[in-house]
């Protein structure tokens, strides 16, 4: 079939069936006894979960249906079929599966279950699905208003929290917050890994050698902008062609890169910044996600 890799299909299912595992061990095992929150979909599912004791495996299912029938236009179909077979995993996980409860210590809790929650979501994300539907949402939204994904699901969130601390109190909204950010830095960290990618751009006027060690010695690929340097203070209309070399590293590289610049000019402006997505060209093999 044209597209499909068995290999890759298979890593997708392994993924998504340790992100279902994973996130109904977190609500099952820490949230749901304690009544915890997370924030996105699961959050409203839980805090309906709460309000009206209804069951969560269907509120769950039920609630993201309408983020995934959008997600198939919003991102294409084999995303939303995905999503749609790896909610109703979660739901029927919730439903069949027992699982103990770890604990009561209220900061345990909130810590470990946005932990597990974030590694499930993240596990998912990298099998091409999602196991919570609000990015979606905020895509869809974020195309008639003026305002970015991030502070449309921040906007959603605030709202669950609100209703959480009017109906459950403060504490329990408070330590739900809690609970989100750990998951939502544990979901960036699964999705990234150690290996997530920064962009370096080095001035320096042995330029010449700085690229010859970034290629042949740390096997980096490299691009060059022309540009000058000087322009200061007491000598502003004096300069010179510089070459400004960019590169692509993980960030574990990083160190070993500022090393070798510091080796070859101490004086060189190197500064870096966090890339999201990097693809082709010369980069390090990482997971594919």
């Amino acid at each position: 079939m044209k597209g499909f890799h068995l290999p890759h299909a298979v890593q997708d299912f392994v993924y998504t069936v340790l992100g279902i595992l994973f996130c109904s061990f977190a609500l099952k095992s820490f949230l749901i006894p304690n009544q915890f929150f997370d924030g996105g979909v699961t959050g409203i599912s839980l805090l309906i979960h709460e309000l009206y004791e209804l069951n969560i495996a269907y509120v769950i299912v039920l609630a993201n249906i309408p983020l995934i029938i959008m997600g198939a236009f919003q991102v294409n179909r084999t995303f939303a079929i995905k999503t749609l077979a790896a909610v109703i995993g979660l739901g029927l996980c919730l439903q069949f599966i027992h699982y103990p409860q770890i604990t009561s210590d209220k900061l345990l809790v909130s810590i470990f279950g946005g932990v597990f929650m974030g590694i499930g979501v993240g596990l998912a994300i990298r099998g091409g699905c999602a196991l919570d539907g609000i990015e979606v949402l905020a895509l869809y939204t974020g195309k008639r208003i003026s305002f970015t994904i991030s502070e449309i699901i921040l906007g959603i969130n605030i709202v669950i929290f609100l209703i959480a601390a009017i109906d459950l109190g403060l504490p329990t909204a408070l330590y739900s917050i809690l609970t989100y950010y750990t998951a939502s830095r544990t979901i960036n960290f699964v999705i990234e890994g150690l290996e997530e990618y920064t962009g370096v751009t080095i001035i320096s006027g042995q330029s010449q050698m700085i690229k010859e060690k970034l290629v042949m010695e740390l096997g980096r690929g490299i691009t060059v902008y022309k540009g000058e340097r000087g322009f200061l203070k007491e000598s502003f209309d004096i300069s010179q062609p510089v070459d400004i070399v960019f590169t692509v590293v993980t960030r574990l590289e990083v160190r070993r890169l500022r090393n070798m610049v510091e080796e070859v000019d101490e004086k060189a402006f190197v500064f870096t910044s966090t890339i999201k997505e990097a693809a082709g060209g010369v980069l390090k093999r990482r997971a594919r996600h």
